[in-house]
């Protein structure tokens, strides 16, 4: 499927609503992601977007047919972590399993590794998301561990897994 990612803007807000605004994707993420998600909710996200620290994060939109359908981004640590970087990313439903995410994935990690002085970035994906951690591993991604009893989700104690892809491990792309 034909894809690119690129920086959100404002026009975003009601793509970015319509497919955020589904229980089987914040399910799988943080509490910070709400549900329902609003249109209020998206205009929130994309001011962030372009407020950020383009120097310590990537922030960019999946956009596929015209329209922004997810989200996936790099985000530098600090302290004694400021080698590493966190991946996180979402994708609307209706383009699950059609390579969209790994390869979105890929193409975020390859661009960050070029950009920050990073040796590492890693994703914690819930542990019974076997879809995000199936993208995870098709993009290059290492299970280091499982963290056992680490999240409380919708009133459940759960597991999340530990991925990790390093800079001497990753297949650059353009």
């Amino acid at each position: 499927m034909d894809f690119q990612l690129r920086p959100w803007r404002d026009t975003d807000a009601d793509s970015l609503m319509r497919y955020a605004n589904n229980s089987a994707i914040a399910r799988n993420l943080r509490d910070v992601f709400p549900h329902p998600y609003t249109l209020d909710d998206a205009r929130q996200y994309l001011r962030l977007c372009r407020e950020a620290d383009n120097s310590r994060e990537l922030c960019y939109a999946v956009e596929t047919a015209g329209e922004a359908v997810g989200s996936v981004g790099v985000f530098l640590k600090t302290d004694v972590n400021r080698k590493c970087a966190e991946l996180g990313y979402w994708l609307g439903e209706p383009f699950w399993g059609k390579g969209v995410g790994t390869e979105a994935v890929r193409r975020i990690c390859s661009e960050a590794f070029r950009k920050f002085d990073i040796e590492r970035i890693y994703a914690e994906p819930f542990a019974r998301n076997t879809g995000s951690r199936r993208v995870l591993e098709k993009a290059g991604f290492t299970l280091e561990g499982v963290m056992r009893n680490s999240v409380y989700k919708n009133g459940v104690v759960e597991d999340a897994c530990l991925y990790a892809l390093l800079k001497d491990e990753i297949q650059y792309i353009g």
